[in-house]
């Protein structure tokens, strides 16, 4: 047990306060989603995904954390995470992802999604189908396992089976845990571990967030000490959401269904997070 650092187990209550954020979080996807398209501005995406923060009277949890300027980050191509927007024009053809989050009454939420600019490179449509199943097998082991790394084997298990070796998994960058802080323990890898982790257990919220690149997995920061991108300059994806776990079972807190249309065919019923008992 030593040099963990604390989780941060949540009542109930607390789970609940995180869905409000969480739904406001696929909110705001939903609508930077929706404009990109080519000739917008990535920094567009980021007012559009502002602005409907604003309409729910929630803040972002990016904005600000450690200096980065804006409320999302839009990784174009070879970006494989936290791409600052700005007067970039999106392309047809382009791969991008989008990974933001709200803060409602103190309790955040974080997720991400990939975004295929009109009539994609197939083999970028496979990189994105792949890394949101891998994600949704993820979550599923959440719900099924017995500790954190069972989520990491999972995600890799799933990826090695439909893809071989063609897509790599980076292990630079992994989920984690979320709550009172956008960022806490525990670290939640996406591949197998010899360390599987401390256990799952409920009042864990954890932010599961494979990323995966259809080259190798060395990356590099850019001198603007934020933006990341391949060194062989392939092309990425990330899908991530923000899970809740519960006496009951689990819940995705950036789903509005919870995550049922995508759980349920991987035989879990997610379970809405009851009220605490008086």
């Amino acid at each position: 047990m030593f040099g963990r650092r604390r989780i941060e187990y949540k009542t109930n209550a607390q789970l609940r306060a995180m869905q409000r954020a969480g739904v406001v979080t696929s909110r705001a996807l939903d609508a930077a989603v929706a404009a990109a398209v080519p000739g917008a501005t990535t920094a567009s995406l980021d007012g559009v995904f502002r602005s409907v923060l604003d309409e729910h009277g929630a803040s972002s949890n990016f904005l600000g954390y450690y200096g980065y300027p804006a409320a999302v980050c839009v990784s174009v191509n070879e970006v494989v995470v936290h791409g600052i927007p700005g007067e970039q024009v999106l392309q047809e053809g382009d791969i991008l992802s989008v990974d933001g989050g709200a803060i409602v009454e103190g309790w955040h939420g974080d997720s991400a999604r990939t975004v295929l600019l009109g009539r994609p490179d197939p083999a970028d449509a496979e990189l994105s189908d792949v890394t949101r199943h891998a994600m949704w097998h993820g979550i599923a082991a959440a719900a099924t396992g017995t500790h954190v790394g069972d989520i990491g084997a999972a995600v890799e298990d799933y990826v090695r089976r439909v893809s071989g070796h063609r897509f790599g998994i980076l292990e630079e960058y992994v989920g984690h845990g979320i709550g009172s802080k956008m960022h806490m323990a525990p670290d939640v890898l996406n591949f197998r571990s010899t360390d599987r982790g401390p256990r799952l257990r409920a009042g864990m919220a954890l932010a599961i967030e494979p990323m995966l690149v259809r080259g190798g997995i060395g990356t590099r920061v850019l001198d603007d000490e934020w933006t990341v991108v391949t060194t062989d300059g392939a092309r990425s994806s990330q899908w991530e959401h923000s899970v809740a776990l519960h006496a009951d079972g689990v819940w995705v807190l950036t789903a509005e269904d919870g995550g049922a249309s995508e759980l349920e065919p991987l035989g879990v019923r997610p379970v809405p997070i009851p009220e605490d008992l008086p």
